[in-house]
């Protein structure tokens, strides 16, 4: 199987002694290429810390990350776009201003600004700063500074938070359009219904466990899915089905 992504007992602690948290252990992630992975569970069951750590802003304490076949690497993370939290925009200035700023960090053509502001419907916006964009498109925004270097990974950590649902939609057929243009998507959600019309695969982390790793197939009732993992506990994840 050739994943764009895997995880081999990935692992979280915070603190020390006595003190210490585990946030995350033992997460054992397969995300295939050019596909989109739903990342789900309940509000802290350790998300957003394995994203975090697959886009190097929290470094493992145990366990290995493998980027397109071999061990991740920090220039992986050119190849890793990602949208973790809050939009990284400057809201003084206007979406093409910001997407300069990137382009010129990262020395890459100007012609860029205009491919992922085409792709993100944010082309109209003209010289408006982008504090004043409704929420949705500061979400698009910021998913355009994530495409502006051509990632092959791209992460996304509740992307839907604070949408409304037209906002919803938009952001779900932008989501799915991307696998078909050669980016494996990652997406993080508590929200079922979003991820049931987006993801191609899931993982449940429950207690900061992948407890559940699996096809998303047709008809599946997602909510039933889920419930019945989290009251199971994290476990051990494998590859397919129910934790051993």
């Amino acid at each position: 199987m050739a994943y764009m992504l895997e995880t081999r007992g990935l692992t979280k602690r915070f603190g020390r002694g006595a003190d210490a948290r585990c946030a995350v252990a033992d997460v054992d992630l397969h995300v295939e290429r050019d596909r989109v992975y739903g990342l789900l569970g309940p509000n802290g069951a350790g998300k957003s810390t394995t994203l975090k750590m697959i886009c190097g802003m929290l470094r493992p304490t145990a366990g290995e990350i493998a980027f397109d076949g071999r061990p991740w690497r920090r220039e992986d993370l050119y190849r890793i776009g990602s949208l973790i939290e809050e939009p990284p925009i400057y809201p003084n200035l206007s979406a093409r201003e910001n997407l300069r700023v990137r382009t010129t960090l990262l020395g890459l053509p100007e012609e860029r600004i205009d491919e992922v502001l085409a792709v993100v419907d944010l082309e109209g916006t003209g010289r408006k700063h982008a504090g004043r964009f409704s929420m949705g498109m500061r979400q698009r925004l910021g998913i355009a500074l994530a495409l502006v270097a051509r990632p092959r990974l791209l992460i996304l950590d509740e992307p839907t938070n604070g949408l409304d649902p037209i906002g919803i939609e938009e952001l779900r057929d932008l989501v799915r359009s991307f696998p078909a243009h050669g980016i494996t998507v990652l997406v993080s959600s508590h929200i079922l219904s979003e991820v049931g019309q987006m993801a191609d695969r899931i993982g449940i982390i429950a207690d900061g466990r992948l407890a559940y790793e699996d096809e998303l197939r047709p008809g599946e009732d997602l909510e039933r899915l889920f419930m019945d993992v989290c009251r199971r506990g994290g476990g051990r994840g494998r590859t397919r089905g129910w934790a051993a």
